[in-house]
């Protein structure tokens, strides 16, 4: 075994995450050096962190609910719909962020 393999395996040990190395030994070699570098990708620790951080209570009594207005997303311009991703991700990393429950299968077939 190569020793990239060997630091993902310790890597994934330490996270308990060793079942993403499942399957390895079944995929052509291209496919095992793509998986390799996928994972080399995941910062566990801020999963971790994020997961701890759902476990907490949180206070809502700031929290203020509106509805939005209807956006169509289909007749937007590329350079809008990243706008939108860029503020909606400015958004996220300043710790505000909201949920949109839709009716089910509706995620789906908007595909949203």
């Amino acid at each position: 075994m190569d020793k990239k393999y060997e630091k993902i395996q310790e890597r994934l040990k330490q996270y308990k995450q060793e079942h993403l190395l499942i399957w390895y030994d079944k995929m052509i070699e291209q496919k095992r050096e793509e998986l390799l570098n996928q994972i080399l990708k995941i910062d566990f620790e801020q999963i971790n962190q994020l997961y701890k951080q759902t476990q907490q209570k949180k206070d809502f009594k700031d929290c203020k609910i509106e509805p939005l207005s209807y956006i169509d997303k289909q007749k937007l311009s590329k350079q809008e719909k990243e706008q939108y991703e860029k503020d909606g991700i400015q958004e996220i990393k300043a710790g505000k962020y909201a949920v949109v429950t839709m009716a089910g299968g509706q995620g789906t077939r908007l595909r949203t």
